[in-house]
């Protein structure tokens, strides 16, 4: 079923990206493991690592359902220290 523009342009707008920044050295399991318990998160659209730089996380989620603080405290609630660096 195809979406009307005003329903894309609200969608869209709900949806935020952030950068995280993690200050430990993960190791690919770990890593998983974070990625896996964020994007299973309700209003978490989807968490993945840049490859490369492998301390920084993007994640997108849709601001109705949960705010950046909430993110952070996901993250942190896996024992990893980071910050938010800001949004994409």
């Amino acid at each position: 079923m195809a979406q009307t523009a005003a329903s894309m342009i609200r969608q869209s707008a709900n949806h935020v990206e952030i950068v995280v920044h993690v200050d430990e050295t993960l190791g690919d399991g770990e890593r998983k493991a974070l990625v896996d318990n964020l994007v299973n998160t309700v209003g978490i659209e989807s968490a993945e690592f840049c490859p490369l730089r492998w301390h920084l996380m993007l994640v997108q989620y849709d601001r109705d359902q949960i705010n950046s603080r909430e993110v952070l405290g996901h993250v942190h609630a896996h024992n990893v220290h980071a910050e938010l660096i800001g949004p994409v």
